[in-house]
């Protein structure tokens, strides 16, 4: 995927700071979450290092005629507005049933309390609209790709 003009010169500071990287490396540009509020408070918890993995559906990225992000991949996270804010390199991508997600990824992807209990909640409520975009029902089966990611370059 080519390097969208938007975030051009972003990604330029980027490669000037690291020495070069492959473009070929290139996966995304994206928000976290499907609004405002939630994109900006997720990007602030990455930002913070506290949020270090994040959870898409698979039928999501189905429908969107995606492939699953694997390690190596570098993607740039903004806000909601699209101001890019960082790159981010995934490291390791696990797909389960969301069932099955753990407590220990749960801690990892940092949000809220960080315990499983909260994740399943917030996580059932967003997959829930994210299916229902998609025509879709959430179904505690459905498969996840769950992501764990490590912060390369963060923007001034």
């Amino acid at each position: 995927m080519p390097i969208p003009p938007s975030i051009a010169e972003f990604w330029g500071r980027y490669v000037t700071v690291t020495g070069g990287v492959d473009e070929s490396r290139f996966y995304e540009v994206f928000h976290f979450g499907d609004h405002q509020e939630l994109a900006d408070s997720l990007a602030e918890l990455v930002l913070l290092g506290r949020k270090r993995a994040t959870a898409g559906s698979v039928w999501s990225f189905e429908a969107e005629a995606k492939r699953l992000p694997r390690p190596g991949d570098l993607s740039v996270v903004t806000d909601y507005s699209g101001n890019p804010l960082c790159v981010i390199e995934t490291t390791r991508v696990d797909v389960m049933p969301f069932s099955e997600v753990s407590a220990e990824f749960a801690a990892v992807e940092g949000e809220g309390d960080g315990s499983l209990d909260y994740w399943r909640r917030g996580h059932t409520t967003y997959f829930t609209r994210e299916c229902a975009r998609h025509g879709r029902t959430f179904d505690a089966g459905m498969l996840v790709a769950c992501e764990r990611f490590n912060v390369v370059f963060q923007g001034p």
